[in-house]
């Protein structure tokens, strides 16, 4: 393709009035700051060909990476291949993959080295002129955030972060988002100061999974659920990350940072969002982010925190079989942490949807299993006319979305024991991705990449949706760091024993996954 045919270059598929067609990017480069790291490695390179493998990238498109290594391009090319050859998840086609090397460049540098980043202008310019990508740019910072300030200085200082006419400049920001509502305002305000917000895209990779998504299907799709989502009928919601693996050599990363910051303050507050919120008007970017906000505005920490609250450090025990040790034992982890390793959080919702219906967030590693959930319990039947001997074993009813690891929904229910008697007892309805749809669902990250290149936000959390979410778990961080050290759980348990009192205490109690 010739650079005039490239600078014209339009996809024919991309007719918006048939949602059925694929969305396919335009010209553009994506530029990976931390290219030498397992993210880059394992997840944005592999997803990146994976895109280009489904044609769902553009023939003028190239990839960038900027890193202190002393690499050509066709290092930086080499790289990329054993990413891709080791972790894609489609097929491998050489003639896809000689059309997507193509566009490889590599930059050496420091974030303080003004001279690299002047080389990276003239790289993309080069980009734009020989490859047609147009001067639409995305810089992905799969870096530290203490790095974010010096990167986005320079990328301002560059004139990489400003656009004028049909091209665009976009920036993606890898979690954590801070790590208090004080210092995420300060973070917000810095790269605002440098990209405006409809070009910022925050990377939350669970927005991007295929069951997360399906939580707006089935509520807003489906007639039959709709009248009971509330809590006229719902007693209480869990939603469950639970991971089987410890820190796996993070210790550095993890101490000081911990569950709750890690994975409730983003994922599971995402996932309440989703859960809570009305009907938006449409699915459009701006309609999703203002429902959402309505509802995390409106929802608290339960008090008091001493009842509502629960965090804990694995201990040593078995996992699979294996004897593992304890948190404090692991390499690169303080002995006299008191980062949390457990966290689980109740939660309230004051709108007249969900007034008086609890959502209890739980995360943790070194748990029973690898599992992510959100199951809606729903209150007992006001009278059951049934010998108190027939419905002996009868729970609640629950419908619970399965986010990880075996996608689906499940739906539990009471229903009759083949017999002579009157016998009741729970059942489970169940549906799955896997053997519903012959589609293999991308991975995440292709999801949020791919809106990225397309400037569709709706996946991506806003500065509003970043604030609240610190709001509501700041008081619980508070609270913990002024009451001692985190309860102590045995590895391949589901939590500490506080963690189960918390409920109990209600009269209720966490679910099996």
């Amino acid at each position: 393709m010739s650079t005039a045919e490239a600078s014209t270059w339009h996809n024919p598929l991309r007719d918006k009035r048939d949602k059925r067609m694929p969305r396919i990017a335009g010209p553009c480069a994506v530029v990976i700051f931390g290219v030498t790291g397992d993210l880059a490695r394992k997840k944005l390179m592999p997803a990146i060909y994976d895109l280009a493998n489904r044609g769902l990238l553009p023939p003028s498109f190239a990839l960038v990476g900027f890193a202190r290594r002393d690499w050509a391009d066709e290092d930086f090319g080499q790289v990329v291949y054993d990413a891709v050859k080791q972790h894609a998840r489609t097929p491998f086609r050489q003639e896809v993959w000689d059309r997507l090397a193509e566009g490889f460049r590599f930059v050496q540098g420091a974030f303080d080295d003004d001279e690299a980043f002047g080389h990276l202008a003239e790289t993309l310019h080069t980009l734009d002129v020989e490859r047609g990508t147009n001067g639409n740019h995305a810089f992905y910072l799969s870096i530290p955030p203490k790095a974010f300030p010096q990167v986005l200085e320079q990328l301002s200082r560059s004139g990489l972060a400003a656009k004028d006419g049909d091209s665009w400049s976009r920036v993606v920001i890898e979690k954590p988002f801070g790590h208090d509502l004080s210092s995420a305002e300060e973070l917000n305000g810095l790269v605002n100061s440098v990209f405006p917000e409809s070009s910022v895209f925050r990377i939350d990779h669970y927005l991007g999974k295929e069951t997360v998504q399906n939580i707006l299907a089935l509520r807003f799709a489906n007639e039959m659920f709709e009248p009971i989502w509330n809590a006229h009928y719902v007693d209480h919601v869990q939603i469950t990350m639970a991971e089987d693996i410890g820190l796996g050599g993070r210790g550095g990363y993890y101490d000081g940072v911990g569950a709750a910051r890690d994975v409730i303050q983003n994922h599971l507050i995402q996932l309440l969002a989703l859960t809570a919120m009305e009907e938006p008007v449409s699915f459009s970017p701006a309609e999703l982010q203002a429902e959402k906000i309505k509802v995390l505005a409106a929802s608290r920490l339960a008090e008091p925190l001493d009842q509502t609250t629960s965090r804990g450090q694995y201990a040593a025990g078995w996992q699979g079989g294996e004897k593992v040790v304890g948190l404090l034992d692991e390499e690169g982890f303080s002995q006299t942490s008191t980062t949390e390793t457990f966290a689980a959080i109740t939660v309230d919702v004051d709108t007249r949807r969900w007034a008086g219906v609890p959502f209890y967030l739980r995360t943790g590693k070194r748990l029973g299993r690898r599992v992510t959930e959100i199951a809606l319990v729903f209150k007992r039947a006001p009278h059951l006319p049934f010998d108190a001997t027939m419905t002996e074993e009868l729970g609640k009813n629950a419908l619970v979305i399965r986010v990880q690891p075996d996608e689906g929904i499940t739906l539990r229910f009471g229903s009759k024991v083949p017999g002579n008697a009157m016998e009741v007892r729970d059942v489970s309805m169940d549906f799955s991705y896997g053997s519903a749809f012959a589609e293999e669902s991308p991975e995440a990250y292709e999801r949020l990449i791919l809106d990225v290149l397309l400037g569709e936000p709706s996946l991506f959390p806003v500065n509003a949706e970043v604030e609240l979410s610190w709001k509501i778990l700041d008081p619980a961080l508070e609270y913990w760091a002024s009451h001692g050290t985190p309860d102590s759980y045995e590895s391949g348990t589901w939590g500490p024993e506080s963690a189960f009192e918390m409920l109990r205490r209600v009269g209720r109690e966490w679910r099996r996954p």
